[in-house]
């Protein structure tokens, strides 16, 4: 995502407050959501499966951000990367409690490894106790096909549709949000006559819930005012998955995810597996994690 979210193809410190665990019996489940994002009640069962499904977070029941104050990050660390899979044990091995995985083909004249996500390699994952959350990039701005929020209506439609086949396919939750990607610098104007419509074709398939946006700071909140992402389990949140690009040294509070290091040919990120990475700061309990959302 961006020239950069694909690695291999694409700072804000935090400070954590305690206080801000998540009380399970005001959570609600996602099942039996309308588009417009209502919730049903929280039963006793969801409940320990919440409880048992954050523990593969690594203590992000105690995460919570305070963007404004620079202080060494402590939130719990998903990562992302494309160019092929990185065995679980290195992931634990590097100290991050999960993936943001892609659930969409690579595009022609590419071939990367991690895309889409199998069934077996998320097998691996779970095993090992690591998250995994689902994105959707398919294009990207010069890339041999365009950007996805290009294609209107009709190509979110599509995009959906390809994006939970493959969701599914690999074993992903029936209930878990899908974070589909702005990889650009977009004014307000593309936001409402272009990128919108892709959303209200995502919408028309998957419905707001497991609507997830990957983008900058003004993309996260775009989507929020216009009621086309799902909300969190973690009170406060939606499902924006925000970049540091873009964003102006700024974190939106209702983001669940904060990518922090965005891996670039000119400021390459860490190396895990023998890859270099994105890493993304997880900013509530509930950031969309598959095992929360069977």
């Amino acid at each position: 995502m961006r020239i950069g979210h694909e690695v291999g193809e694409r700072q804000r410190g935090y400070t954590v407050n305690s206080s801000h665990i998540v009380n399970i019996t005001r959570c609600r489940t996602g099942r039996g959501l309308s588009a417009s994002g209502d919730h049903a009640r929280f039963s006793r069962r969801d409940a320990l499966r919440y409880a048992t499904a954050v523990s593969a977070l690594a203590g992000l029941g105690a995460a919570s951000v305070s963007a404004a104050t620079p202080a060494a990050a402590a939130a719990p660390t998903l990562i992302d990367f494309a160019m092929r899979q990185i065995p679980a044990q290195d992931i634990r091995a590097a100290g991050h409690s999960g993936v943001i995985n892609y659930v969409s083909l690579s595009r022609p004249g590419s071939s990367f490894g991690a895309k889409p996500i199998t069934r077996s390699y998320a097998e691996s994952l779970t095993a090992a106790g690591l998250a995994i959350v689902s994105n959707y990039q398919y294009g990207k701005p010069g890339g041999t096909a365009p950007s996805d929020f290009t294609r209107g209506f009709a190509g979110g439609v599509s995009d959906a549709r390809t994006a939970w086949q493959l969701h599914t396919a690999a074993g992903g939750g029936q209930s878990a949000p899908i974070f589909f990607t702005v990889d650009d610098d977009i004014n307000r104007d593309t936001w409402n006559s272009v990128a919108l419509q892709w959303f209200r074709g995502i919408n028309s398939v998957l419905g707001v819930q497991r609507t997830g946006v990957y983008g900058g700071i003004n993309v996260c909140q775009w989507a929020a005012a216009d009621g086309v992402i799902g909300n969190s389990r973690t009170p406060g949140h939606r499902w924006a998955w925000q970049t540091r690009s873009w964003s102006h040294g700024q974190v939106d509070p209702a983001a669940v995810l904060y990518q922090r290091v965005v891996s670039t040919a000119s400021n390459p990120g860490p190396v895990v597996g023998g890859l270099e990475v994105d890493v993304s700061d997880a900013l509530a309990q509930d950031c969309g994690q598959w095992n929360l959302h069977p």
